[in-house]
């Protein structure tokens, strides 16, 4: 049997999650991010607002001047995993075989799902369902792989559906952008354009060998990707394995402090994810992409599990050290992930006081951001970092 899978995107969430509440504001040119004249960045634009130039990430100050008339909105965090938990909901109707891959976007594989309908049928049933129920909504991709279906459902935005046939992946990928492949930022597409390569389909035709020379694993992946291969099973919530969060900069660093707030923001992520699953972890892991894409991983391995996010962040700053004691390379990107999960009823014999404390302050602050927000409550040595993850974040 060929494989059917569709990734499904809600379209500009945030706002129109808002635009459901409030039908006025439909059709309007609106911001979710907060005021204008406060320092913060764009967590979600209209499509009357990007029409504008506005983008998610842009400065407030900045959209202000593109779109002064545009209506900005501190945003409502709790209600978007409100709608999200319905979404979701709408999606696992289908297929079993669901992976979220955000609040606001999944992949579902329906393959032996025929007796529900074709693979475009239940897509459109789909967004017939989202838009009846939620008053969202949404585009969907269709493809043989999840590397495509995810592509093919940015092109139908907004309010869109496309579906690529088997076969036909390498040749509607050929003519695309390279910024197009998910995973390929600013920088990745300048040291590829210093290749000569500018197009998807150039991108496939450059020997993975040198691929692998010039990016190393991650060059091998993308060459893959460019030629519509990519064997990456929908993996259902349960099955989750791991937990990681990672961040590029804007700028290269070796800046410590620096690295080390964005440690302990991305450390802060992943305890919370860890945390919502009642799970524990053996294992921390720290990710590192230098200036020159040298990609490295860092693993420490505990003999009891831990799930606080002191224990997440002592572990990857002790990894971090040994990574920057060897190599003074700037750095551009940093990871921090968890694995070897266990569940939380295994650990009863786990009873350091301190640990125990960490844990439950950590688990009352929890509930505060599944609420208001995970930026409701900030650490001291995130402060710094306040304009550059939004408020509303999702991620």
């Amino acid at each position: 049997m060929v494989r059917s899978i569709l990734h499904v995107d809600l379209d500009a969430f945030f706002v129109s999650v808002e635009q459901a509440l409030v039908p006025e504001i439909r059709n309007k040119p609106v911001i979710v991010g907060g005021r204008p004249d406060r320092r913060g960045v764009v967590a979600s634009a209209s499509y009357e607002a990007r029409a504008f130039g506005v983008r998610s990430a842009m400065p407030l100050s900045k959209a202000y001047k593109l779109c002064p008339r545009a209506i900005f909105l501190q945003g409502h965090f709790h209600l978007y995993r409100d709608f999200s938990s319905r979404f979701m909901e709408i999606m696992a109707d289908f297929s079993p075989e669901l992976e979220p891959g955000g609040l606001d976007e999944a992949y579902l594989d329906v393959m032996g799902c025929d007796a529900i309908g074709s693979p475009r049928e239940i897509a459109t049933k789909i967004r017939g369902r989202v838009k009846q129920e939620l008053q969202l909504v949404a585009s969907v991709g269709i493809a043989g792989c999840k590397v495509v279906a995810k592509i093919a459902s940015d092109l139908s935005k907004p309010d869109g559906l496309l579906e690529i046939a088997p076969g036909e992946e390498k040749r509607f990928l050929a003519p695309l952008p390279v910024a197009r492949l998910p995973g390929v930022g600013g920088k990745t597409e300048q040291a590829l354009k210093k290749m000569g390569i500018k197009t998807i389909g150039q991108l496939a035709m450059v020997p993975v060998e040198n691929m692998k020379l010039r990016f190393g694993t991650y060059g091998v992946m993308l060459h893959h990707h460019a030629n519509g291969i990519d064997d990456r099973k929908v993996a259902p919530y349960d099955e989750v394995k791991s937990i990681s969060r990672e961040t590029t900069f804007e700028h290269d660093t070796l800046d410590q402090r620096f690295l080390e707030a964005i440690l302990w923001r991305l450390s802060e992520r992943v305890g919370f994810d860890l945390r919502s699953q009642d799970k524990r972890a053996r294992t921390v892991g720290l990710k590192l992409r230098y200036a020159d894409f040298e990609t490295i991983t860092r693993r420490l391995t505990f003999k009891a599990a831990i799930a606080s996010n002191e224990a997440i962040f002592d572990a990857a700053v002790q990894l971090l050290g040994q990574a920057l004691d060897r190599k003074r390379k700037l750095v551009r990107l940093v990871g921090v992930g968890v694995s070897n999960l266990v569940s939380d009823a295994k650990q009863l014999n786990l009873i350091v006081s301190e640990l125990q404390r960490r844990e439950l302050v950590n688990k009352a602050v929890d509930r505060v951001r599944k609420k208001y927000g995970f930026t409701s409550i900030q650490a001291g040595r995130t402060f710094a970092l306040k304009d550059t993850f939004s408020d509303n974040e999702s991620a």
